[in-house]
């Protein structure tokens, strides 16, 4: 007997879409790879990251926070500082992050 198995179920339980929330889109990776070894400012991650917009490095860095995947703390004081780090569950996406650096070296030296 045969199993139907709707789009909607296999996309939602599918692993490879579970993991792309995390690394997926054009930024999130470089944001992920800048925290990779230690605590980041905005102004930093903002170097890092060429090419995104405040906005945009805002949006994301909320994001990946909702995600339980960095750590934003805020100190009180003037002017205002603001650090991000990875959580443990970030941490775990740092191999991840380093094959595929490692991939895309050895891509572009072949190619």
């Amino acid at each position: 007997m045969k199993i139907e198995v709707s789009h909607e179920d296999l996309l939602k339980n599918c692993p490879v879409q579970h993991a792309l929330k995390f690394i997926g889109g054009k930024w999130r990776i470089g944001i992920l790879w800048s925290m990779r070894s230690d605590c980041r400012r905005f102004g930093e991650l903002k170097r890092d990251v060429l090419g995104i917009s405040e906005k945009m490095l805002i949006q994301e860095l909320r994001y990946l926070e909702n995600l339980g995947v960095i750590y934003r703390k805020a100190y009180y004081e003037i002017p205002p500082k603001v650090e991000y780090s990875l959580t443990d569950r970030g941490r775990t996406l740092i191999p991840l992050l380093e094959n595929i650096v490692s991939w895309g070296y050895t891509d572009m030296e072949t190619y």
